[in-house]
């Protein structure tokens, strides 16, 4: 029992890695599964310094992952986003820093996409977790320099498509107010205001849900697209089975929007915010990627709809 209290101590922090790496909360939940019965099988009183190798373990199983789920998202019909966390969930993971709560942002995220599977691993145990690059070298098994060259070209790759600023929680719950009472209220003009001029659209829905296959893109584009995609019609109704319940809330450090059925989670969209206004509106609606999202929505206290749909 000592060996499992020992896991169980690690695995919130095992869980914040592996999601980082992943984007996706069930592939995550898996690997740490995975590194828990290695570490069962394995004689664990000759680990010397057991946090790190599990880390190792646990990255090793990711970088196989994100190799073969790279193969799987070529046939992915539509764009692939990550999946999505709500404010609060424990596999957020630290978020002291400005460099941790980047590196969970759904923004972030999404941009890593670009990266190799070692890129990723690098960026995401230095960015997030601060680890030494004699540490990410141990355990990628490289050297000390190469983790460094690494590294300095992963940021670079993700600072290129990033334009993000902080927004705290009142300042993120008063932007999704005004954004969905535009939208609302068939006010196209005032959604350009909001939106910067480069601003884009995207939606996954994993060939479940109706999502466009390419992002609209451009602040009038995008106004439009997100008044017909708040207009009331009993077809959306009886796609996702009922009227939506719209809320302000938070998911992966950035504003956001939450429409619920019941107490289904059936769309969580992020928006992208800088000092110019939303840059980005990136939407969830595969229900295989909410199925966390709506497991949390029960536990939390939420109040009333912004408005139903």
């Amino acid at each position: 029992m000592e060996d499992v209290d020992r896991f169980e101590r690690s695995r919130p922090h095992l869980q914040a890695i592996a999601y980082r790496l992943l984007g996706s909360a069930v592939e995550a939940e898996d690997v740490v599964q995975e590194t828990f019965l290695r570490w069962q099988a394995t004689d664990v009183d000759r680990i010397e310094v057991p946090e790190a190798w599990l880390t190792k373990v646990l990255t090793n199983l990711c970088l196989n992952q994100l190799t073969s789920a790279r193969a799987r998202r070529e046939t992915y019909v539509g764009q692939w986003l990550p999946e999505p966390l709500l404010a609060g969930d424990p596999m957020l993971g630290p978020a002291d820093t400005v460099e941790q709560r980047e590196s969970v942002s759904f923004a972030v995220l999404t941009l890593m996409e670009r990266l190799s599977p070692s890129e990723r691993a690098v960026y995401v145990l230095r960015e997030a977790f601060d680890r030494a690059h004699r540490e990410i070298a141990e355990i990628l098994d490289i050297t000390e320099v190469a983790s460094q060259q690494i590294f300095h070209r992963a940021k670079q790759h993700v600072a290129q498509g990033k334009a993000r600023n902080e927004v705290d929680q009142a300042a993120a719950q008063r932007i999704v107010e005004e954004f969905l009472a535009a939208a609302t209220g068939g006010q196209t003009d005032e959604l350009v205001r909001l939106l910067t001029k480069d601003a884009i659209s995207v939606g996954d829905g994993g060939g479940k849900v109706p999502a466009r296959t390419k992002a609209f893109e451009g602040a009038v584009a995008v106004a439009k697209f997100v008044w017909a995609m708040f207009k009331p019609a009993q077809a959306k109704r009886a796609i996702v089975g009922g009227s939506p319940e719209i809320y302000a809330w938070a998911a992966n450090g950035e504003p956001a929007v939450v429409a619920v059925v019941g107490s289904r989670v059936v769309a969580i969209m992020c928006l992208e915010v800088t000092a110019e206004g939303i840059t980005a509106c990136r939407t969830q609606a595969n229900p295989d990627k909410l199925e966390r999202a709506t497991e949390q929505w029960a536990a939390a206290g939420h109040g009333e709809p912004l408005l139903v749909m």
